[in-house]
């Protein structure tokens, strides 16, 4: 999905127009953001949270030369998925996405065949 779909879904369920679903967005985009700066954790019941995790400073490789290279501390978001969020995406009800069905098969699954064309 991408922001102007977003945008698309929340305009259409709430009853907005795009410009206000957009603003609506990208408001809570900018807070997200903001609270992430200031070193601060977001939590949303059911969904999941934000933090932001510290990357010490590391040596690495160039991979076209192979010369050492200095990769200096940063930091980084993460999400983790709440609950909530891993059993309704993992969930196996008529109607979920085909591609989560799918995903719950292992890669050495033989009972899988090859698409017939």
């Amino acid at each position: 999905m991408t922001k102007a779909e977003l945008v698309e879904d929340v305009a259409r369920a709430a009853e907005l127009t795009k410009k206000d679903a957009e603003r609506l967005v990208e408001i809570v985009f900018e807070s997200i953001i903001e609270t992430l700066n200031h070193g601060e954790k977001i939590e949303l019941r059911g969904f999941g949270s934000f933090r932001v995790r510290e990357r010490g400073a590391r040596r690495g490789r160039n991979p076209k030369t192979g010369d050492p290279v200095s990769i200096p501390a940063k930091r980084v978001p993460y999400f983790k998925p709440g609950k909530e969020l891993k059993e309704l995406i993992n969930d196996d009800n008529p109607g979920s996405h085909s591609s989560a069905n799918n995903s719950s098969r292992s890669i050495s699954d033989d009972s899988r065949q090859p698409p017939i064309l």
